[in-house]
């Protein structure tokens, strides 16, 4: 396979991925609102941008974190690489660029969201954008699923599945260190009534909040981070997608018979999943756990560049 067309699959995916969770942040955050009762005037916005890392650039071009600004540069702000909006128009020319290797079904589906987008985008006066969103995960959803049933299990489907996996981790660790240290006001908040609902909103981001009550009763900071960071088997815990996507690198080295860098480091990244506990995650800090994970992760995305993506020739 190419190296272009490889990372045209890799970023395809991981840009549909990514428009996906910006989507659930802002409206599981919107529902948050209602269940607490706040004013929306004085709802907290700013930890969505914190969630994107993107502070810096929202600061630059507008004044305040107010509903409006956020939603609009978290959605539909072209300057914001990690809009919603630019992260689907990304993905639809990275579709449209490997149209002969993914399925017929998979474009139509992502040429139609980018359509949706584009039109929600020119509205002067939005409607409710609920509905909006909640189609942004619908087109997602489908997308993965037709992945998943129409796309042979070659390497571009390696590709796909692990720049969805890894963005998917990227995302999780983001949202968790959000909540840890930018919602709770005091230590005394921990695992009050208010926090329980915080802490719920955190699982129905990333649709886990059903699958989390079948394990535990009450959502606390220590069972959500354990259900998050290293259950093996639920599809949003950053153990999982490492799992998964270290799975997905192995089978695409071996088909090409080589040995990359990628495979080493993504191969330290898992053992450091595997031999973790929770207790002790929590007791070193949360925060310096998520900080630990982003720079291996980092590290890993370089690694995919320089092994597959950066070669000029087929490999």
């Amino acid at each position: 396979m190419l190296s272009r067309v490889a990372s045209s699959i890799y970023w395809m995916s991981r840009y549909l991925e990514r428009a996906d969770n910006v989507a659930r942040f802002i409206e599981v955050n919107s529902r948050l609102i209602l269940d607490m009762g706040w004013e929306r005037e004085k709802a907290q916005w700013d930890p969505l941008v914190r969630a994107s890392a993107d502070e810096k650039s929202f600061s630059e071009r507008y004044s305040e974190f107010t509903e409006k600004n956020v939603v609009h540069f978290l959605a539909f702000d072209t300057e914001n690489p990690n809009s919603i909006i630019s992260c689907v128009q990304h993905a639809r020319e990275n579709a449209r660029t490997v149209r002969e290797i993914i399925s017929s079904e998979m474009w139509e589906t992502i040429n139609a969201l980018y359509h949706l987008v584009e039109k929600q985008s020119r509205k002067r006066q939005p409607d409710d954008l609920q509905s909006f969103f909640t189609a942004v995960l619908n087109a997602s959803h489908l997308f993965a699923g037709l992945t998943e049933n129409t796309m042979s299990r070659g390497e571009g489907w390696h590709f796909a599945r692990m720049g969805r996996l890894l963005e998917r981790a990227d995302k999780t660790t983001r949202i968790l260190d959000v909540k840890y240290f930018l919602l709770l006001p005091t230590p005394d908040y921990f695992d009050s009534p208010y926090d329980a609902v915080e802490w719920g909103a955190v699982l129905k981001s990333v649709s886990g909040f059903e699958m989390y009550r079948k394990q535990f009763h009450r959502a606390n900071y220590h069972d959500v981070a354990q259900f998050l960071v290293l259950d093996a088997h639920f599809p949003r815990s950053i153990r999982f997608c490492i799992d998964s996507a270290a799975s997905s690198l192995n089978r695409i080295s071996d088909t090409l018979g080589i040995t990359v860098s990628a495979s080493e480091e993504m191969a330290k990244l898992k053992a450091v999943l595997d031999e973790a506990s929770i207790d002790t995650i929590l007791s070193n800090g949360l925060h310096e756990f998520v900080d630990m994970f982003q720079f291996n992760l980092n590290i890993v995305d370089e690694a995919l560049y320089t092994s597959f993506f950066a070669l000029e020739k087929e490999v």
